[in-house]
């Protein structure tokens, strides 16, 4: 058995599961990354099986790109799957995730770091921004689905969750950069040099990454819809992989002028969806992109699965297990929960929001971009363990737990929904509007 026909029938065999395990697992404690993740371990464990090898620090370019495709194309979905109106009060829950929990997060897992773990201050806090994004797409239970007319009809546990991971994505590079810079001048920076981080790193990539997304969500929404000529307007010809070709250009484009291309994609995807808010063709992009999105997690969380059963854990310590276990049990969840103090969102719903702090793909990106450019200190392959170790944790605990919770949330929402009406069903808006 050679390794390349091995590997043509794994990949067909691949596509063909990531079209049917989603459906097989639907409202079990169980998910798709999870699912692949074991196939992972499992397939590598079997004797005589011809599988590469995996190294992300040698093969540090490949697992850096591949991850950098996986997230720009999950940021495209989430944009063109939320239908909330964008506006201050609305998106209260999510502001608040990004201005505090955020923030909150990187230093308690940076102190963590420097307390358990003893590293440098550059390589504890390179570990806190490369983990301090979430990704629902690693649990579908908790994030909103396909983009529907009504504007109303997302709850606030799914809809924050969704709204921040879009948002998060991009703003943990100044975090990761100012990491990379505090390496690169031996652990200490100068007032110049904090000076440039907060105008370069942290205001104009910001700006420019939501500017470029606003201009190009603008443009590809009146090409999309509003175009004179019948052949440039495509939402005539109904044609998905165009969101594709969006998710390149705002990206591409994005970072040719030094913005944050993971930013411009989500405001991208955002505008182009408020560009016509009700318009089926909405459905076909998102589709599409969900499609390409689950063959890309499945795929990578099955290389996740046979790094770990190699032995890719092999350098991790108690100490780092420690940080991670502390990460998603006891900082996100205390973060998470102070920072929704005065939204819209309920108890249990606060609850569920600052539990499901999902890590994913993007802390696998963030990771390899980084060592791609200075040294921190610590070994490599510990910090792929330590990373390795939270996304393998994350995507186990939450998997699990995401369907039974969040079914138990829509449950109490109907019957809530239905408490004060005599012989009618709620429709889907007045459910989504109840708070728990």
């Amino acid at each position: 058995m050679t390794m390349p026909d091995f590997l043509f029938a794994l990949i067909g065999l691949g596509a063909l599961a990531a079209a049917v395990v989603p459906r097989l697992v639907a409202g079990r404690p169980l998910s798709l990354p999870l699912v692949f993740l074991l196939c992972g371990v499992g397939i590598q464990l079997l004797p005589g099986v011809p599988l590469p090898e995996i190294d992300p620090v040698a093969d540090r370019v490949w697992v850096e790109h591949l991850t950098e495709v996986c997230v720009i194309v999950s940021l495209m979905g989430a944009g063109l799957a939320l239908n909330r109106p964008f506006g201050r009060l609305r998106w209260r829950a999510t502001w608040r995730q990004l201005g505090i929990t955020m923030p909150l997060t990187v230093a308690a897992v940076a102190a963590l770091a420097r307390g358990l773990l003893d590293w440098p201050v550059a390589a504890a806090l390179l570990l806190a921004a490369v983990l301090a994004p979430t990704d629902p797409v690693l649990a579908s239970e908790v994030r909103v689905g396909a983009p529907t007319d009504s504007e109303h009809d997302e709850d606030e546990v799914r809809f924050a969750l969704t709204s921040e991971a879009g948002l998060n994505d991009g703003l943990a590079f100044p975090f990761v950069l100012g990491a990379a810079a505090l390496a690169a001048a031996g652990g200490t920076v100068t007032g110049g040099e904090l000076t440039h981080w907060v105008l370069t790193d942290v205001l104009y990539k910001t700006a420019a990454g939501i500017a470029a997304g606003l201009a190009l969500g603008a443009l590809l929404g009146w090409l999309f819809f509003r175009a004179g000529k019948q052949a440039l307007r495509l939402s005539e010809h109904s044609e998905g992989f165009v969101a594709v070709g969006a998710t390149f250009l705002a990206y591409g484009v994005t970072e040719l002028v030094h913005g944050y291309g993971f930013l411009a994609v989500f405001v991208t995807a955002y505008r182009i969806r408020a560009a016509e808010h009700a318009h089926g063709y909405h459905m076909v992009l998102h589709d599409f992109v969900e499609q390409v999105e689950r063959l890309l997690t499945a795929g990578l969380l099955f290389l996740l699965g046979v790094f770990v059963a190699q032995g890719g854990l092999m350098p991790l310590t108690w100490q780092g297990a420690a940080v991670g276990v502390l990460l998603l049990c006891v900082v996100r969840p205390l973060a998470g929960w102070c920072a929704q103090w005065g939204t819209a969102a309920g108890f249990r719903e606060r609850a569920v929001i600052a539990l499901f702090g999902i890590r994913g793909i993007g802390s696998l990106f963030y990771l390899a971009h980084a060592l791609g450019t200075h040294g921190f200190g610590v070994a490599a392959e510990e910090l792929w363990a330590v990373v390795a170790f939270v996304v393998l944790t994350s995507v186990a605990l939450h998997g699990v737990s995401a369907s039974p919770v969040i079914a138990r949330l829509d449950r109490l929402r109907l019957h809530r929904a239905r408490a004060g009406r005599e012989g009618t069903e709620p429709d889907e808006d007045e459910v989504a509007g109840e708070r728990l």
